[in-house]
């Protein structure tokens, strides 16, 4: 399944400036991880944000925004964003925001052992 690299590009620019991001591709997509934490990626044309949970209806209503439901199972905390709601520089960063602004509190998921 391939991505958006024009996304991604878009993406790799904004983050430019932060220390401890890594690119890995994962469920059919690209993910950037900010100090070992998912927090922004891009599936199929659509920006992945991991955002405080607590936020998370606040966000859907905002246009072009959706619930992640990866595998058919909702995921509140990560929400998708298509096109329209992030083709001004000011939507974007407000998303990009919102899921940097959350990964100081956000879990790191568990690594798996070799």
């Amino acid at each position: 399944m391939a991505y958006n690299e024009d996304l991604a590009q878009r993406i790799r620019k904004r983050l430019l400036d932060l220390p401890n991001i890594e690119e890995k591709r994962m469920m059919g997509g690209l993910t950037f991880m900010y100090n070992d934490k998912m927090c922004v990626g891009v599936l199929k044309d659509e920006l992945m944000c991991r955002i405080d949970p607590e936020k998370h209806d606040e966000s859907i209503a905002r246009t072009g925004c959706r619930t992640m439901d990866f595998t058919k199972r909702p995921m509140p905390g990560y929400v998708l964003i298509e096109d329209t709601g992030m083709k001004s520089d000011k939507d974007f960063n407000y998303w990009i925001e919102l899921a940097i602004s959350f990964n100081a509190r956000a879990k790191s998921s568990k690594k798996k052992k070799a």
